[in-house]
């Protein structure tokens, strides 16, 4: 009966197994996906966090630096314009560019600075200098491991077939951190006006 049984369902039980694997090989490629894009978030919230620290550390540079340099407000101006628009951000992509920005006027202001040397000879600027130095290298080392991730995620969901798994389950490629044209500029510093 056993054999009678397999010989009449045998069509039935490949078919179902055929569709169980495929079941199994969609959820896995779903779970990819739901990895990546979680991987992705977290590694941003560790960008964020270097960036906090960043934007922790400006109002002591600021403070240091404004007794000394009072002419140039306009970076100061910037610096501060910079860290409200990352604040009042909602987008990954906004506030990456506000970052840039930030950046941007940051660098402004350490080139600046090096023509002052009562502020050169001050202890609590170097020791801010520093630790915003070794933050730029955190935020550099986060960004890289953030776009890692999301070149992963990108290459996954432009190869086939991932590419149509990902379409029915609505995942889309994630953006790159990417640096500002602001940012790529280098900063002009002209003393003689």
């Amino acid at each position: 009966m056993n054999q009678n049984f397999w010989e009449k369902n045998k069509t039935l039980i490949i078919i179902v197994l055929i569709v169980v694997v495929l079941v199994l090989w969609l959820v896995g490629k779903y779970n990819f996906f739901v990895n990546q894009n979680e991987s992705i978030t977290g590694q941003w919230a560790q960008v964020e966090n270097q960036l906090q620290r960043r934007f922790d550390l400006i109002p002591n540079v600021i403070n240091t630096v404004k007794g000394i340099m009072k002419q140039e407000k306009d970076i100061f101006t910037a610096l501060a314009e910079a860290r409200t628009r990352y604040a009042g951000s909602t987008t990954i992509d906004e506030k990456a560019a506000a970052a840039g920005q930030v950046e941007s006027s940051l660098g402004r202001l350490l080139v600046i600075s090096e023509n002052y040397p009562q502020l050169q000879s001050s202890q609590s600027f170097r020791d801010l200098t520093v630790e915003l130095e070794g933050t730029e290298n955190r935020i550099a080392v986060e960004r890289m491991k953030y776009n890692d991730l999301v070149k992963i995620l990108n290459a996954g969901i432009k190869r086939f077939p991932n590419s149509i798994i990902a379409s029915i389950f609505g995942v889309k490629e994630r953006s790159y951190f990417e640096v500002t044209d602001e940012a790529k500029t280098v900063p002009k510093v002209d003393f003689t006006q």
